[in-house]
């Protein structure tokens, strides 16, 4: 049950970070955006993509080993969490 659980937090939090890019950009869009908004919407969709890419690593890597998943390397964690915290920063900055 534990990999299926993980997926599962896993899809959620790709979820999470696709409505805040896609807010991001909404917000950009809707606004009187200028070149810093614009920058950092484009970075939040950077950022975004890295994160789907690691989401993606992980939630296959955690389908085909239903048994036993795979420890997650060092370098997909860090990613993952730079990630996390740039969103939320890119995201702070296209509010205030």
């Amino acid at each position: 049950m534990q990999p299926a659980r993980t997926r599962l937090a896993w899809r959620r939090t790709t979820l999470s970070c696709t409505v805040a890019a896609v807010l991001a950009v909404k917000t950009v869009l809707h606004g009187e955006a200028g070149a810093v908004e614009w920058t950092a919407a484009a970075l939040v969709l950077v950022v975004w993509l890295g994160f789907l890419a690691v989401a993606h690593r992980r939630i296959t890597g955690l389908a085909l080993h239903e048994v036993a998943p795979p420890v997650m390397s060092v370098r997909g964690a860090v990613t993952a969490t730079l990630c996390t915290v740039a969103l939320a920063v890119f995201a702070v900055a296209l509010v205030v």
